[in-house]
């Protein structure tokens, strides 16, 4: 597993550079807060007992500090009076905290809400995440809270443990629910063949491979490539269907097992593998994307398929004929000894009039018969009326493009998870007491940290921002500390500056302070990312960097603004907005490998015109129905050209299988349809109603996943039993009339010319 900082950012970035090796490195931290509410929270009992949870907490290993309330009262009790203790008294306290309110502001936002802050380290682990969290919540149970108090422990970091806590268990929950759908589905559509379910285990088998090649190969598992997994189901499932159906069909024929795995193998081999390498063509265009993670995801799909071929070729095809030679030799033994064994005459005569009823294969149910009038009406109204049918698809491919602009885009995280969770309650109501925490760092790279220059800079600067930046709230830095130490005014002086630094308790000056080059500026902008959105964030940035180049710092001094916010912005942006290009760069590349694999335009186009429309209607029906784009979702431009122009290679494959046959194109298309357009449309339903589990999620942003993805999938069946006749058979019956008109020329020229009495004999 994968999710730190080199999942969303290029290690070799600037943006990657400035956030984990200056800020996370240096700087930051992150902080559970544990909120006691519920009465007066200046009581003596109840501080004493926030104290105690403070020295509890100090000693769990990897947090670095603490704040509260409690330990603020306990410095100002000891200057005053000499005692590091809480006073008995609440009058003493309620003086005390009226004389410090500056340092306590949020630590008591209120009468009746206090808070201690636990802070780790910035690049923390997820796993040292995990046992503070825990820890701190055992510290919790132990301190000794008045009843009449609740204490919740809640932050960014418990909220982002709790999300992935649940977001694992109900992914395993949800693939649970895929198969099972998939298995009832294979039953009612894959009727026509024996051993109708072997296809997932098939498959499941190719997903164990995939782990492993991930293993040998060292690519990580993020959130986003954990949806690669499902789309693989789908995708190994259809392999393993299109062998399957395959062998079936050549032993129905009356083929020996080892002649019916060479068709198989001669006919379907070639065609499943042309599939697979422009489905992985049309993954190939992930690696576009400048966000690791997805660049992962495109490497476990490309496995991930390959590992699924395989498993079909050669243990899918390998199962049908072992079991089906095992079968004929358990029925030729039985028919032996019903020659021999005249006492067993009746019971064989039973089974041979089993045996002699028509199989399955050679029988198709009632549902059977539905599917292929469903397939051949759909297939010939798309050839009697191609001009209709592509006008129609193109008006609303393009309609959808046009729209799919104006799709919005969903980034806030807080928004991807269910609404009842525990975690974002809690996380939301310590944002109503005391606000966003989302900021601004500006990281200040200097000569002398200790320069009067600079100092005055900040403090100007940061009081610019405040007052003019509507959305900039509040600054802090070391500057405010310096000034309150020295009569509110900066020394004149490094000399006077560095001795007052000396007397800074460590963990206040190294929170903006590193040695004797780099100090830190935070802005705080509240919850900016879920108010003003991924636009209003990356518009704030932006007009800091133009104010920091108009009062631009003393000579020598650079300075780069970082933090979550920014990489964030930055990395959804890349997600989202990056989708077009990916889609684009897939048509292409299709498109080339289609040339290069075929060397005839028609069918190189073919499946590409067919998949270009899935992508408008896509972006049409998301539009019109009021779909938003999330990270996920934004992939599937990428996704429809790698899932559906299968659908149509292999709809294509048989069609000139059938031509060379001897039918003219619409009766090869028809013919193609009606054989192929079965599997093709088991495997399609399959993974379609694989993908509807994820429509279940209690995360929205699975459930848009799921729900695009079950309707992409859909569109690109429909496509290709609608659109692609349309075009397959036009294109190819005017090459057809060009060739032989040309030939008709040709043979009339050389009739003129050798008939002329010009020419020699």
């Amino acid at each position: 597993m994968a999710s730190g900082t080199e999942t969303f950012v290029e290690k070799t970035s600037k943006l990657y550079q400035d956030y984990d090796h200056l800020y996370l490195r240096i700087f930051a931290t992150e902080s559970i807060a544990v909120l006691v509410e519920g009465g007066d929270v200046t009581r003596p009992e109840l501080l004493k007992a926030v104290d105690r949870l403070q020295q509890q907490v100090k000693t769990i290993p990897g947090v670095v500090g603490t704040a509260s309330a409690a330990s603020v009262i306990k410095d100002t009790n000891y200057q005053m009076t000499g005692q590091h203790i809480i006073p008995d008294s609440q009058g003493e306290i309620q003086s005390i905290i009226a004389s410090r309110s500056s340092d306590i502001g949020m630590l008591i936002p209120d009468d009746t809400h206090t808070i201690v802050w636990v802070e780790m380290a910035g690049d923390s682990t997820d796993n040292e995440k995990i046992e503070i969290l825990r820890e701190t919540e055992i510290a919790v149970e132990q301190s000794g809270f008045p009843p009449s108090y609740g204490v919740i422990v809640t932050g960014d970091p418990a909220f982002m443990i709790a999300m992935n806590n649940e977001m694992t268990t109900s992914m395993g929950t949800l693939l649970m629910i895929s198969a099972m759908l998939m298995l009832v589905v294979l039953y009612l559509v894959f009727r026509h063949v024996r051993w109708k379910l072997l296809p997932l285990p098939i498959v499941l088998l190719g997903i164990i491979y995939t782990f492993g090649a991930m293993g040998y190969l060292r690519i990580p598992l993020s959130m986003v490539s954990m949806s690669a997994f499902p789309i693989l189901i789908g995708l190994g499932i259809d392999y393993a269907i299109q062998f399957h159906n395959r062998i079936e069909e050549e032993l129905e024929r009356g083929e020996d097992e080892a002649q019916a795995v060479i068709e198989t193998i001669k006919h379907t081999g070639p065609a499943v593998l042309i599939a697979l390498t422009i489905t992985g063509l049309g993954f190939f265009s992930l690696f576009t994307s400048s966000v690791p993670m997805i660049q992962d995801f495109g490497k476990l799909l490309l496995i991930g398929i390959i590992m699924c071929f395989l498993s079909a070729l050669f243990v899918g095809v390998t199962v049908i004929y072992g079991l089906d030679t095992l079968i004929k030799k358990k029925n030729n033994k039985n028919n032996k000894n019903g020659h021999i064994n005249h006492n067993k005459h009746n019971k064989l005569n039973s089974n041979s009039s089993k045996l002699k009823q028509p199989s399955p294969i050679t029988s198709p149910g009632p549902k059977d018969s539905k599917i292929e009038q469903f397939l051949k009406k759909t297939t010939a109204i798309s050839i009697k009326h191609p001009i209709l049918v592509l006008v129609i698809a193109g008006l609303m491919c393009f309609s959808g493009l046009y729209v799919d602009s104006l799709v919005p885009i969903q980034t806030d995280v807080e928004t991807f998870v269910p609404q009842d969770m525990p975690a974002l309650i809690d996380l939301t109501h310590l944002g109503d007491i005391i606000g966003g925490t989302d900021a601004l760092n500006i990281i200040i790279k200097v000569d002398d940290s200790a320069d009067p220059e600079v100092l005055r800079w900040i403090d100007e600067f940061s009081e610019h921002e405040v007052e003019r930046r509507a959305h900039i709230y509040d600054a802090s830095s070391i500057v405010p500390i310096i000034k309150s130490m020295n009569g509110g005014t900066i020394p004149d002086n490094s000399a006077d500056i560095e001795r007052l630094y000396q007397q800074v308790p460590p963990m206040q000056k190294d929170r903006y302070v590193h040695g004797k080059n780099m100090l830190l500026l935070d802005f705080g902008i509240g919850n900016a990312i879920g108010d003003i959105g991924l636009k209003g964030v990356r518009e704030l940035t932006d007009i800091v960097r133009e104010d920091i180049a108009w009062m631009s710092p003393p000579p020598g001094v650079e300075v780069t603004i970082t933090g979550n916010s920014v990489v964030f912005t930055t990395v959804l942006r890349a997600l989202t907005s990056g989708r077009v290009a990916m889609t684009l760069t897939g048509l292409i590349l299709v498109f080339a490998g289609l040339l290069v694999i075929y060397r005839d335009w028609l069918k190189a186009l073919t499946p590409i015109v067919t998949m270009f429309m899935v992508i408008g209607w896509a972006g049409g029906i998301m539009y019109f129905t009021g779909l938003e784009y999330t990270p996920m979702t934004a992939t599937l431009g990428a996704l429809i050209l790698g899932v559906g122009s299968e659908y149509a290679i292999l709809m294509m494959e048989r069609y000139y299988e059938e031509k060379d046959k001897g039918a003219n194109p619409a009766e090869a298309m028809c013919a193609a349809s009606t054989k192929i357009g079965k599997a093709i449309f088991a495997s399609g339903l399959t993974t379609l109603v694989g993908f509807s589990a994820l429509i279940a999620s209690p995360f929205s942003m699975n459930r848009n996943f799921g729900l695009v993805t079950v309707m992409d999938v859909a569109l690109a069946l429909l496509a290709t039993f609608m659109v692609f006749p349309a075009v397959i058979v036009k294109l190819d019956e005017w090459r057809e009339r060009k060739k032989a008109g040309h030939t008709d020329s040709t043979r009339q020229r050389d009739r003129y010319i050798f008939n002329s009495p010009d020419v020699d004999a």
